[in-house]
């Protein structure tokens, strides 16, 4: 997904995102200087949905508008038809052991 905050709000002929952080604030979304730097410059990691409605009441948009599909890296994350299955089934039929992880911790709930 693409994040396209900035190009919708320059739309709506907010410029800066100190301007669009004193909107937020008026409809209730306090957002750090920080985050509000992260939304505006770049490629948010994690997005509330509570905060992404405000986000399009201010801007009277939708998350489509802020939000685009990009099917090429979609595409380009899944594994290749021709690749084998590394799954540990799979290992373990071609003749390779399979991983084997020690569980560390509580077996039993305590009493």
């Amino acid at each position: 997904m693409k994040w396209n905050l900035r190009l919708v709000a320059a739309q709506r002929d907010i410029w800066k995102a100190s301007e669009l952080q004193r909107m937020l604030a008026d409809a209730g979304l306090t957002i750090s200087a920080g985050k509000m730097s992260g939304l505006w410059s770049g490629q948010p990691v994690t997005i509330r949905l509570d905060d992404l409605d405000v986000i399009c009441d201010v801007l009277n948009c939708t998350p489509a508008d802020l939000l685009i599909p990009e099917p090429d890296k979609a595409a380009a994350r899944r594994p290749d038809a021709d690749a084998p299955d590394a799954s540990p089934a799979a290992a373990a039929a071609g003749g390779q052991e399979p991983i084997v992880r020690r569980h560390v911790g509580r077996l039993q709930p305590p009493r």
